[in-house]
């Protein structure tokens, strides 16, 4: 799962025409501030109209166009499937898309290695707050003829699709992925575009099309490649399917944690789809974390740290700088089971609490910044320089402040200290591991 919102450092663009108008378009991805989503903003002769990318605002004449619109009023935006493919396959939550023009610019070869090689120039930094994401939370099901869509509760967001063309190229493919960055990266972006030869004179006479190629599409005419066309991958044709599935899917506005299998599925099933997860989603009175978060509150926590009740020792998380510092919230209240024996009648939180407190917040910034945290650890393996100023009691509200000195590899070692208030109570240098769960 994506655990924090991510943006970009700074604006990139690019020229070329667009996939099915034929028109020449520029498209600029730009920094976002945090919970503002992806927004398209659209040039127009009266100026910029911004369209929010979900669901809501696909058209309901869109059917049969072969591709996703978003609008807005008058204001249309077309084939957005492969730039929010592109969005969610590298992690970034929050970017303004700015489109000149009525269609993004197709890439050269067909695939999105041109918008992610343009994401990568820009840089993609993470934001500091949790991302908000949709736990599916039963089974969730579409039947439209014998197109099937499903959603059912996993631990990671993982898509599969099934393909049965009568071309025999073609034929019958299923593919299954867990989507994170590094896995779209190199198992999906470089899939393009393809269409069969006899269905390209009719989108063409629908006005589709118009902009494709023989170097950014591939053609198949029974049973064979049209053209010098190589495959990328045995199975392409599925794996496309898949990158314009994640597109579509992204229109709920956050990203999903659950395991979505499509067959014979298209761009007006997917958005039929994510229409109903939309349904649900928006009626969820709590979701966490929270939709527009400032802070990492419990169930953000919780969704990243192993520990539970007697043993999760950190409430809340008010700042994270990524690779830097995190600041964390313990409120200490009379409840904690400890005060039943340290000490009766004289209760005061054990000073070995109050540091493994201070790790947890520490666990907090190390494991937002890795790749499945939820199968990783973090284990101890030093503490140095531990001194305690004065004992911690019920009513106190410890505040932890720690920062990063060094990582390499696993292991890193970091400065932490705990207040109450402006008074300084404890600190030491924490040493620890990431080891696999």
């Amino acid at each position: 799962m994506i655990l924090q919102q991510r943006t970009l450092r700074r604006a990139v663009s690019m020229e070329g025409i667009g996939l099915h108008t034929g028109a020449q378009s520029t498209i600029t991805f730009e920094p976002a501030p945090p919970n503002s989503g992806i927004v398209f903003a659209v040039t127009t002769p009266a100026g910029q109209a911004e369209i929010a990318a979900v669901v809501e605002n696909v058209p309901a004449d869109q059917g049969g166009l072969r591709n996703t619109t978003l609008g807005l009023g008058e204001v249309r935006v077309q084939t957005v499937e492969h730039v929010m493919a592109s969005l969610a396959g590298a992690g970034v939550t929050n970017c303004r898309v700015v489109i000149r023009g009525v269609e993004p610019p197709e890439p050269a070869d067909g695939s999105v290695l041109a918008y992610l090689e343009l994401l990568d120039g820009a840089g993609i930094e993470e934001q500091g707050l949790p991302a908000a994401y949709f736990k599916v939370p039963f089974p969730i099901s579409l039947r439209l003829g014998d197109v099937e869509l499903d959603a059912v509760p996993a631990e990671s967001f993982t898509l599969t699709f099934h393909i049965d063309y009568d071309d025999p190229l073609i034929g019958r493919q299923s593919a299954t992925f867990d989507i994170r960055p590094d896995v779209f990266r190199r198992e999906i972006a470089p899939c393009r575009t393809f269409a069969l030869k006899r269905d390209v004179a009719r989108l063409q006479a629908m006005g589709l099309g118009r902009g494709g190629t023989l170097r950014n599409a591939i053609i198949v005419d029974d049973g064979h490649l049209v053209g010098d066309t190589i495959l990328r991958f045995r199975d392409e044709f599925v794996r496309h399917k898949i990158l314009d599935l994640l597109g579509d899917l992204s229109l709920l506005g956050m990203p999903i944690q659950g395991h979505v299998t499509a067959r014979r599925a298209g761009h007006d099933s997917n958005v039929a789809f994510v229409r109903e997860l939309a349904r649900r989603e928006r009626k969820q009175a709590r979701t966490y974390p929270a939709r527009h978060p400032t802070q990492w509150d419990i169930g953000a926590i919780m969704g990243i740290m192993p520990h539970r009740y007697p043993f999760l020792l950190v409430d809340r998380i008010i700042e994270l700088v990524n690779g830097r510092r995190v600041v964390g919230i313990k409120n200490v209240t009379i409840n904690e089971p400890f005060f039943q024996g340290h000490f009766p009648g004289h209760p005061i939180m054990p000073a070995v609490l109050i540091i493994e407190a201070m790790a947890q917040t520490g666990g907090v910034l190390l494991l937002s910044s890795v790749d499945n945290p939820s199968g990783k650890l973090v284990y101890f393996s030093g503490i140095d320089q531990a001194r305690f100023r004065r004992p911690v009691t019920p009513g106190d509200q410890l505040r932890f402040e720690l920062e990063l000195l060094k990582i390499r590899g696993p292991v890193c070692k970091m400065r932490g200290q705990a207040f109450v208030g402006e008074e300084l109570v404890a600190e030491a240098v924490l040493m620890s591991t990431i080891v696999d769960r």
